[in-house]
């Protein structure tokens, strides 16, 4: 069986290793130790450690990925954990959604502002 090293690890993933050492604080990766105390982390370990990336990066919270991760230590078959995926999926795709629409109507204010300032300076520039 391969084992990994916090410096694996982190190298692999480009992240610290104070960051792997906080998601095991958390209880999301629980890896073994040697007899001196190093930490030794599994392929389980790395996949979840992937896992937990993957989610970070599209927006879910350290709870969501833990139900996830855990959903599939509950049923090998993967469904009830597809099935949370999904629907953490689609609320995050809502949340998105409706970011764009604040930006866009953001960025509809600030043209509609900036012409407006465009204006007022060439009716500055006419009068002096």
């Amino acid at each position: 069986m391969k084992l990994y090293t916090i410096s694996d690890l982190a190298q692999e993933f480009d992240i610290s290793t104070r960051t792997i050492r906080y998601y095991e604080e958390v209880g999301l990766i629980r890896p073994g130790r040697t007899l001196s105390g190093i930490r030794q982390y599994t392929k389980k370990d790395r996949t979840r450690l992937k896992l937990i990336l993957r989610g970070k990066r599209f927006g879910f919270s350290l709870d969501e990925i833990r139900e996830m991760i855990e959903l599939f230590d509950e049923d090998r078959t993967g469904y009830k954990q597809l099935e949370k995926t999904i629907q953490y999926g689609r609320e995050k795709i809502k949340e998105i959604d409706q970011k764009i629409e604040e930006l866009l109507q953001l960025r509809e204010d600030l043209c509609q502002l900036k012409e407006q300032f465009e204006q007022k300076m060439h009716q500055q520039k006419q009068i002096h």
